[in-house]
């Protein structure tokens, strides 16, 4: 069974959207600052995503480890 592109973006802005409350207040709580924490935040969120979409687009060509059912 193969993922679909749109499955990929959906999982990938859901997790990153738990990142980014998670990712900003610790960087509130260690900087003081809500505004860098949040951009901190963004900015970490912004590129993981992208990570994860390409790195799941890449592994979803690969076909080692997969069984047929």
């Amino acid at each position: 069974m193969t993922e679909t592109p749109l499955r990929s973006i959906i999982k990938a802005l859901t997790w990153q959207g738990m990142g980014l409350v998670v990712m900003m207040l610790i960087t509130w709580l260690v900087t003081g600052s809500i505004a860098k924490g949040g951009m901190i935040a963004v900015l970490g969120a912004t590129t993981g995503t992208v990570t994860y979409i390409l790195h799941e687009r890449l592994w979803a060509r690969i076909s080692w480890g997969r069984r047929s059912t």
